[in-house]
């Protein structure tokens, strides 16, 4: 008989302890969170998770057996779309780096959704040169005092966890003298203020910070290498933006095609013949991240994420356009103009002007796509990386 915490890799096995969590906890009788927190406990959360985190150190690719069955049953989710900075880059980073204790306290609530998180990283004057970021962080004993500014952060007003990078050594170049910590948000420093964007809502926000104390248990990483930590978490994140699992005709492309099925009156030739490009432009970004997906059960995810990320803008925009285009004046408008300080991005609840607007700023979040394509010229295709006159001065005698 196998050891309790071996690495479960057999698929029926998977299926009879997910019966075996519904048979346990009938999700038509269960509280969600209840069920939630169950299923983390019983490590079908992440499967790919080390036991005792929410996973059965199992393939990455065997959380689609587990997921099927759920859905099957009607069992609640984590709503995802909510969390999805604390789920798609927060908690791998934390697993890759953090303690044990680090684990215990953060992984569980972050998966349930009890905590959200959010991710202080780019400010006004470090935004594509995130490594020259000017937050400071200055140890204080066991703790790091924390003053200074970041800008377009996405659920900062639901969130209440962060994660941090901080400058704490101004006397090295600016990729090293950075560390990365896990800030509360609930500190009486945090000064959320809302970023009203061109579709009228707030989902970003400025944060200012003020005096705020973090304890040095609340470090992830050594001091100093906050930047080598920030790229697992940065490199989650260009997955988790262009390599979501989607069914075929999903997303933006399914809007698109869906009104040209149903609107026979808009066809015109041109529009057809691109139309047809960004159906196959869609279908071969979401078979690349199959592919990426498949790849990243043997380790982390690496610059090949920029990719996915920069395929993902593009085709967006593109597509948004398009059916912009399609509708005519009717493209032009949608009904909720407010300020409204949405929980996570809907992109096909809402009508084509919407997402014809909100599709300007996948080209920025995540990483630009002009930086994007250096990191792909550059870490994937080995070609020779731009002049940077800046990379080995210290930060304090960098112009700002």
């Amino acid at each position: 008989m196998p050891p309790a915490n071996a690495p479960v890799t057999d698929p029926d096995e998977l299926r009879r302890r997910t019966q075996a969590l519904l048979a346990e906890h009938d999700p038509a009788v269960t509280e969600p969170l209840d069920f939630l927190r169950a299923r983390y406990d019983a490590g079908l959360a992440w499967v790919h998770f080390p036991h005792g985190h929410g996973g059965l150190d199992a393939p990455r690719a065997l959380q689609a057996v587990v997921d099927a069955e759920l859905a099957a049953a009607g069992a609640p989710d984590n709503d995802p779309g909510r969390n999805g900075i604390g789920l798609g880059m927060a908690a791998p980073t934390i697993l890759r780096y953090g303690t044990e204790e680090q684990k215990d306290r953060f992984l569980r609530p972050l998966w349930t959704g009890e905590e959200v998180w959010c991710q202080l990283f780019s400010e006004p004057g470090a935004g594509s040169d995130l490594a020259a970021l000017a937050t400071r962080a200055v140890r204080d004993g066991d703790s790091w005092v924390v003053d200074g500014q970041k800008v377009w952060t996405s659920s900062a007003h639901n969130a209440r966890w962060a994660i941090l990078i901080a400058r704490t050594d101004p006397d090295v170049p600016k990729h090293r003298g950075i560390t990365y910590f896990v800030c509360d948000m609930t500190d009486p420093g945090v000064e959320v203020r809302p970023l009203r964007q061109i579709t009228g809502e707030a989902e970003f926000n400025e944060v200012f910070l003020t005096g705020v104390r973090i304890p040095d248990a609340h470090r992830l990483g050594a001091v100093g290498e906050g930047w080598k930590v920030a790229q697992t978490t940065l490199n989650n994140e260009r997955v988790a933006i262009g390599g979501q699992r989607m069914p075929r005709e999903s997303g933006m492309v399914g809007k698109v095609a869906a009104t040209w099925r149903e609107r026979p009156e808009l066809r015109t030739h041109g529009l057809h013949q691109r139309l047809l490009s960004g159906w196959v432009g869609a279908e071969v970004a979401r078979l690349t991240g199959e592919r990426l997906r498949q790849q990243l059960t043997a380790g982390h995810p690496g610059p090949e994420g920029a990719g996915m990320k920069l395929a993902f803008a593009r085709l967006a925009q593109e597509l948004s356009g398009l059916e912009v285009e399609l509708l005519g004046e009717e493209g032009l408008s949608y009904d909720d103009w407010t300020l409204r300080r949405p929980e996570a991005v809907d992109f096909t609840g809402r009508e084509a002007g919407y997402r014809y607007l909100r599709a300007k700023g996948n080209s920025i979040e995540g990483g630009t796509s002009e930086i994007l394509r250096n990191i792909i010229a550059e870490r994937v295709l080995g070609l020779p990386a731009e002049p940077r006159t800046d990379k080995d001065l210290p930060w304090k005698e960098l112009a700002r």
